[in-house]
């Protein structure tokens, strides 16, 4: 399957001399993580991809372990890229990676890094609060309606109907499916992930 358009912005960015942390920024399920993999699959960058999905509440220690893998790829390689994905879901998240970047920086390591998230509020709040100046952020947003006739041969019609999500687009012939899935993947998961990190911050 070929990229969305945004992907060659996203591309284009990566090519140029390390600068800024790249950050993906949008909701679940509009293809961020796909977009991550595909550029991981066809550019010529040694490459470690993490999610904080297996990450516990408050592991900061896990970051730094990946961020050290990446950077024994840079040894070898010279050059090298870091994926995080989700990181908002780890509390106080941008302070480290503020010190690493950092860290990294003046020690002149090439080390590349992208960012994806999902929860807008989480990730404005640390990269406001930490990491002004080094970060560019790519707005990932619902696929458009070209988008989803050209992927999925969708009509007007069914993107009003079902919106632009790719990931169940093949399930829209059996409706209590795909909306088992919006509730299920889309709804509980973002009412979850809400919920603790109101009980993180109460802590």
């Amino acid at each position: 399957m070929k990229p969305r358009l945004i992907y060659q912005e996203f591309q284009r960015r990566i090519k140029e001399p390390r600068k800024f942390i790249q950050v993906l920024l949008g909701p679940r399920q509009v293809g961020k993580t796909t977009l991550a993999s595909y550029l991981e699959e066809h550019l010529r960058l040694c490459t470690h991809y993490c999610s904080a999905d297996v990450a516990t509440l408050e592991d900061l220690p896990w970051v730094e372990m990946q961020w050290e893998i990446a950077r024994q790829l840079v040894k070898e390689k010279k050059s090298a890229l870091l994926i995080i994905d989700e990181v908002q879901k780890i509390p106080n998240w941008s302070s480290l990676v503020k010190k690493l970047w950092d860290q990294d920086t003046k020690n002149k390591i090439d080390l590349k890094v992208v960012i994806l998230g999902s929860s807008p509020w989480l990730m404005q709040k640390g990269l406001t609060e930490s990491l002004a100046g080094r970060f560019e952020i790519l707005h990932i947003t619902h696929w458009s309606l070209q988008e989803m006739h050209d992927f999925f041969n969708w009509n007007i019609n069914q993107y009003i109907y079902f919106g632009g999500y790719p990931g169940p687009a093949s399930l829209i012939g059996d409706l209590p499916r795909w909306l088992n899935y919006i509730n299920d993947s889309l709804i509980e998961t973002l009412c979850t992930g809400q919920k603790n990190n109101l009980m993180t911050k109460a802590r």
